[in-house]
């Protein structure tokens, strides 16, 4: 049996979608969902899994001891991944200590156990990219949603489990099934309909001088390749620790905006506009994974290209499809 939480969102959804292709229906998928109105009950449709717990049953079932399944491997992907919510509490509770029970169940019923790290994590990039252990205790968060997975990832070194399961530190990651995630939706998913009626769109304007308009840079990853790296680490238990997953190519707003475009056969047409205050303070202007720990892990399929990621998703959005 296989565990996924976050089930119904976008990058659960997905590897929920990649397990069933490979044939893995016995799944139990974990989520909250708010009634039958909830728009990612739409993630979850066509997908075929066991059984479903809302997140709240479960970690009542994983503290009481009473979740009573033969589990191969928790993919732990559900969190609050706002980078805006002010909400300290809720991130303690809901990305930290939540985590905490879900990987202490895992080792106690030798369950693999692979979660979502994030390159929030990273702060302002002043340590650079690169996901040697030794530097995540001196890493600083921008947010409080960076801050509970730098928690979490210090937990793990904490109590030397680094070397009993996988963290995965999640850069820009695109692609179907993000269309419910509101302000979090990635820029395609946000442009896309303006950009094919209209042919334009807005990006954010800079506020750093070593940074134009639109040529702040950031390591976008598209949905396939971090499905297809989640089923390296399930597929290869031996393997263990804190791992970026990005491309390794950091390509600026403006070369996505052109993707996009190029995508739907516009000519661009990008309009800057101010950024929202409470972003200012926050914002990462570059970012860019290291992945040399990765590929000396033995993972060696390349990345899909921004441009071929972009052409890609646009075939989702253009036809309203999840996967």
């Amino acid at each position: 049996m296989i565990v996924v939480t976050g089930a119904a969102g976008f990058i659960g959804s997905c590897l929920v979608a990649e397990l069933n292709s490979r044939g893995r229906n016995d799944l139990i998928v974990v989520d909250h969902l708010e009634g039958d109105e909830d728009p990612k009950k739409k993630n979850l449709a066509n997908k075929r899994y066991q059984r479903y717990y809302d997140k709240a049953e479960y970690l009542k079932l994983l503290k009481r001891d009473q979740f009573d399944f033969d589990v191969e491997c928790i993919l732990h992907i559900g969190a609050c991944s706002s980078t805006t919510l002010q909400d300290a509490d809720y991130f303690e509770k809901n990305n930290f200590e939540y985590s905490c029970t879900v990987a202490q169940w895992a080792l106690k019923n030798n369950a693999r156990f692979i979660y979502a790290s994030s390159a929030a994590t990273y702060g302002n990039g002043e340590l650079g990219y690169s996901d040697d252990l030794s530097l995540i205790p001196r890493l600083k968060p921008l947010n409080l949603y960076g801050g509970s997975k730098q928690k979490f990832d210090e937990w793990v070194l904490k109590n030397a489990y680094q070397d009993k399961m996988v963290g995965l530190k999640f850069f820009n990651v695109f692609g179907p099934n993000e269309y419910h995630k509101g302000d979090m939706k990635s820029v395609v998913s946000k442009a896309y309909d303006r950009v094919a009626a209209e042919g334009k769109m807005t990006l954010f304007k800079s506020y750093n001088p070593k940074y134009k308009d639109g040529e702040q840079m950031r390591d976008f990853i598209y949905i396939k390749d971090v499905v297809a790296v989640v089923m390296f680490f399930m597929e290869h238990a031996s393997i263990n620790g804190i791992f970026n997953l990005g491309t390794g190519r950091a390509r600026t707003w403006n070369d996505l905006a052109h993707a996009l475009f190029a995508a739907v056969g516009k000519s661009p047409n990008i309009d800057y506009v101010e950024m929202p205050e409470i972003l200012r303070g926050r914002y990462q202007y570059f970012t860019e994974a290291d992945m040399t720990k990765l590929r000396k892990a033995g993972f060696t399929k390349g990345f899909t290209s921004l441009e071929d990621a972009v052409k890609d998703y646009c075939s989702y959005l253009s036809t309203k499809r999840c996967w």
